[in-house]
């Protein structure tokens, strides 16, 4: 069994001048998949809502659907530090509640949990580093505010994102998302913080980067947001194969011989 990616590996890997690769992973087919690939850091995120549960958006995702996906992405990916998104009013009723659920993720197996925004969560972050439970910020464009802000918005608040980066740095966060932030200031949070940035719409300038599974892959050919690279046809493919099976089952090649006992 390979052994399992620290932060201490992070920090040592971007400290050298490498990047860090961040892929989401939601079940036993994802998670394979990217830890057979090597990928650093796998994020179990809240995502699962519209890639998985084919919502609009993540807010609707709970805790325990949260908290199923993470057991199963840490059994199936022993490689990866695992990371377990805190979905939508997870963390921001109470302190004690936040909590909870932040122990929750890493008793189902993840390594650090992560959360978005600032300032706001600076000393809800300190806490929980105190209490031995990692964190990964978030800031840019934070889904979860989605109806605030009225949809997927570019942040260009170069003051506030400076501001919050240091202060979830000074609370003892690992690492901190940028999303959908412009790559010149970007650059400047990444090289205002001593820990990691990974980006996703932020520039090669952060230290790592992240990509939705489904997306980077071409599940859903309809979601082309300028920051996605996508790396295979995936829905094309699936949907030429799973045509051709109709059509072998139709005019009776499927099965043939060497299908049947």
């Amino acid at each position: 069994m390979p052994k399992r990616t620290t932060i201490r590996d992070i920090q040592k890997k971007v400290d050298g001048g490498g990047r860090v690769s961040m892929v989401t992973a939601y079940d036993a087919f994802s998670a394979r998949l990217v830890d057979a690939a090597g990928i650093d850091m796998a994020l179990v995120g809240d995502s699962v809502g519209s890639t998985v549960q084919g919502r609009a958006d993540t807010l609707a995702v709970t805790m325990q659907q949260m908290l199923y996906h993470t057991e199963i992405v840490a059994r199936c990916a022993p490689g990866p530090l695992v990371v377990g998104d805190m979905p939508f009013g997870s963390f921001q009723s109470s302190p004690d509640e936040a909590i909870s659920n932040a122990v929750n993720f890493l008793k189902a197996g993840a390594n650090a949990v992560k959360l978005e925004g600032g300032a706001a969560v600076g000393a809800l972050v300190a806490r929980m580093t105190r209490a031995g439970i990692p964190v990964v910020g978030h800031l840019g464009y934070t889904p979860q505010s989605v109806n605030q802000t009225s949809g997927a918005r570019l942040n260009k608040e170069k003051e506030d994102l400076l501001q919050n980066a240091q202060r979830l740095a000074d609370a003892g966060a690992f690492a901190i998302v940028l999303e959908m932030v412009p790559a010149a200031i970007a650059k400047e949070v990444t090289a205002a913080v001593n820990i990691p940035t990974i980006g996703i719409g932020a520039g090669a300038g952060c230290d790592g980067q992240v990509l939705v599974f489904f997306d980077m892959l071409g599940f859903s050919p309809e979601f082309s947001p300028r920051f996605l690279k996508r790396y295979m046809d995936f829905h094309g493919q699936a949907l030429a194969a799973l045509k051709q099976y109709k059509s072998d089952v139709e005019d009776g090649s499927f099965p043939a011989k060497e299908h049947s006992y």
